[in-house]
């Protein structure tokens, strides 16, 4: 990726992020772009639309995938005004974004009022005090797995 390309994007995403503050949103914009240059914007509709998923990488995904039809996002970029969070990046993991490009880090989004730190360490460490997560038996635990082996018309993702 030319940096030119890089920086033009990235201007696009630090756009939105600043005119959804306006708006009542977030600090954050995103954009992502397909192989063929077609572009789908999001920004933080988190406390606008009281959905704690709305990151503006999320929203972007989620435009880009109902607008090219396919939930395989392969050969998109996306860019974004500040380093993804723990839930953002695993949205683009599971879209199979093949790159992301951010402006501002962790560190400046903490600075700023909004400190993942907490979500990072959860991960990195294994800490499960802040949310516990645990296995719990349960007899049937197979049958939606079984179900779907079953099921010809399945989409593989």
């Amino acid at each position: 990726m030319d940096e030119d390309s890089v920086r033009r994007h990235l201007e696009r995403a630090v756009e939105l992020a600043t005119a959804n503050v306006a708006e009542g949103g977030g600090p954050f914009g995103a954009v992502v772009v397909m192989p063929d240059g077609t572009m789908f914007e999001g920004t933080n509709r988190v406390t606008r639309d009281n959905d704690p998923t709305a990151h503006a990488e999320v929203v972007a995904i989620r435009r880009a995938a109902a607008g090219t039809g396919d939930f395989d996002l392969h050969g998109a970029v996306l860019y974004t005004s500040c380093e993804p969070c723990p839930l953002c990046l695993s949205a683009a993991l599971w879209a199979r974004v093949s790159a992301v490009y951010f402006a501002a880090d962790r560190h400046d989004a903490a600075a700023a009022g909004f400190d993942d730190a907490a979500f990072y360490e959860y991960f990195d460490r294994g800490d499960r005090s802040l949310m516990p997560v645990a296995r719990s038996e349960f007899a049937e635990k197979m049958a939606p797995f079984d179900a779907w082996a079953a099921f010809e018309a399945r989409i593989e993702y």
